[in-house]
């Protein structure tokens, strides 16, 4: 299950952006190291985050964002990645706001999705939707 929103801003927010990095880092283990130094970035910049499988949402003022998008890769490096591929995913919306994470999430995180009936090829399924 994916953590619980980092909340800390208390306003709508103007701007959310879901960050993927995928960085060049040898084996499982160190590209772990280099995505966590990422995510306990984003989770330190006084930003809304939330963390999910495949990428960490975060949401607030539309600069802030980007300047921390920019981070995230310069992190990657620094903590050892030759390269890195970011996949980032915005939505803007100066006048009226976006959706908060908290608004999009909370009636999914307390239910439990269960493992689904097993596939054609025997393998059991994992509940991701």
């Amino acid at each position: 299950m994916a953590e619980q929103p980092n909340v800390k801003e208390t306003s709508q927010p103007e701007a959310s952006i879901a960050i993927q990095v995928l960085p060049s880092a040898g084996g499982g283990d160190e590209v772990i190291h280099v995505v966590d130094k990422v995510i306990e970035y984003l989770k330190g910049t006084g930003l809304n985050a939330f963390v999910g499988p495949f990428e960490t949402t975060i949401e607030g003022n539309f600069d802030k964002l980007w300047e921390a998008a920019k981070e995230c890769q310069k992190i990657c490096i620094r903590e050892g990645a030759g390269s890195v591929s970011t996949y980032i995913k915005s939505f803007y919306n100066p006048k009226d706001g976006v959706w908060s994470i908290e608004k999009k999430t909370a009636k999914h995180r307390n239910n439990a999705v269960p493992d689904a009936p097993s596939a054609p090829n025997g393998r059991a399924g994992n509940g991701a939707l």
